[in-house]
């Protein structure tokens, strides 16, 4: 058999610990498939004494991580320490320059970073794997690059953040509002103590960023990427959805509008409702879904666990199997986005503002004579059409009502604008909250 694939691991959190036990258990059928052993042979991490339930002795200990690229017995180097830039980014240069193949988990590093790494990684012929950045366990990435290669990608959208699905779903499942579902998914594990990288749609606006580049052969633009969060998502808003045979579901979106060559690059993440019968809707807790629609393959979903220690393993060790396949740094080394990195095209972003879509609008507002009126007549003025409203009872919060509607299919510019009209309004508590209908 070959000589084996050394590798040295940054980062023994869940993930880190997770990648150890995978190699060291099925290292005998990981061999076989990769045509050769794979083997750790250095570690880092910010604790050296801290207990990750895996044996360490076996391997050397790096206390700087930069020092891992420069080990004469490393071939590959696995960065799962995070973050967009510091040390994960010059861990990731640091590699490559020095003829290292590297494979991350790192979304933020990925989306921020990734065209720069990918031209050095390009430039030293050397791999850049990142199959595990991208919902978890999930083979989306290589779905995509190679499974959908042949197919022209008209439409890649889908759940990719596991905590806000959890917290939907079980908003959806027990009728309690946002506040509570996420104090339970903190208590669980699903959470961070600080959420807001997950539930401002950050953390999907990057796995975005990065399925578009691949689905469309674009350059990654995740600053363009409208984003907005779940937070002022309510209960009330689940049962109007239920109601009108939909769920909720943070769901990221991306297309080409005009088609390639002379389109606009269209990327957002927002909560939307989507029907009953689409698949995405029967997609709960904690698990991410990706549809992508090619144009001789039709609809293609990918589902499964988005996270946790296994899946994201799995991924990080299916990368590092390619590489060996491939024979490390000295075999045939692909473009990691699927085409160079010079000729991914430079999209402007698209204006959302002309796309056509139903809206559902939920306004809180003070329960007097001539709010309602006040409402309709700004939807009236901005073009708006109104298929069906509904006006909730006095709740026990100062007298405020619920008021929420559904819009016939129309501009999206035209609710931008009657929102516009609405502003700074007495008769609104707070502000409207605007979420778009998937089409089936």
């Amino acid at each position: 058999m070959a000589q084996p694939l050394r590798i040295a691991l940054a980062g023994l959190g869940t993930v880190g610990a997770g990648v150890i036990r995978l190699v060291e258990t099925n290292a005998a059928l990981i061999a076989r498939r990769a045509g050769r052993p794979i083997v750790i042979t250095a570690v880092t991490a910010r604790d050296r004494g801290k207990d990750r339930g895996v044996d360490l002795a076996r391997y050397a200990w790096e206390d700087d991580m930069a020092a891992l690229a420069a080990r004469s017995d490393v071939d590959v180097v696995v960065e799962l320490v995070g973050g967009a830039d510091g040390p994960a980014l010059a861990l990731a240069r640091g590699a490559i320059a020095a003829g290292k193949a590297v494979v991350t988990a790192n979304k933020a590093m990925i989306a921020h970073h990734g065209m720069e790494l990918a031209a050095l990684a390009e430039a030293a012929r050397v791999p850049l794997a990142f199959e595990a950045a991208v919902a978890g366990g999930i083979p989306v990435i290589k779905g995509l690059r190679e499974g959908a290669a042949a197919n022209r990608v008209e439409r890649v959208y889908g759940i990719l953040n596991g905590t806000c699905n959890f917290i939907l779903s079980a908003m959806e499942d027990s009728g309690r509002d946002f506040a509570d579902v996420l104090a339970e998914a903190q208590a669980r594990g699903y959470a961070e103590a600080d959420p807001a990288f997950d539930i401002e749609g950050t953390d999907a606006a990057h796995k975005l960023a990065i399925l578009a580049a691949i689905a469309f052969g674009t350059a990654i633009d995740f600053g363009a990427v409208e984003t907005t969060g779940i937070a002022r998502i309510l209960a009330a808003d689940i049962a109007q959805a239920g109601a009108l045979g939909h769920v909720i579901r943070l769901i990221g979106i991306a297309e080409v509008d005009g088609g390639s060559k002379a389109g606009r690059l269209f990327q957002r993440v927002q909560p939307h409702l989507v029907p009953l019968d689409h698949p995405l809707a029967h997609v709960d807790g904690a698990t991410n879904a990706v549809v992508a629609e090619g144009d001789f393959s039709g609809r293609l979903l990918f589902q499964g666990a988005g996270a946790g220690d296994g899946p994201t393993a799995s991924a990080v060790v299916a990368d590092l199997i390619d590489i060996a396949r491939q024979g490390g740094t000295g075999g045939e080394v692909g473009a990691p986005f699927s085409v160079p990195v010079a000729e991914l095209e430079l999209l402007a972003p698209a204006d959302s503002g002309h796309r056509r879509s139903r809206s559902y609008i939920r306004f809180i507002v003070a329960d007097r004579p001539g709010v309602l009126a006040e409402i309709t007549a700004a939807m009236r003025d901005a073009g708006v059409s109104i298929e069906s409203l509904i006006q909730k009872g006095r709740s026990e919060d100062e007298g405020a009502v619920l008021v929420a509607m559904v819009t016939h299919e129309g501009p999206e510019r035209c609710v931008a604008e009657a929102m516009r009209l609405l502003e700074g309004s007495p008769s609104l508590a707070a502000a409207p909250l605007v979420m778009h209908l998937i089409g089936k």
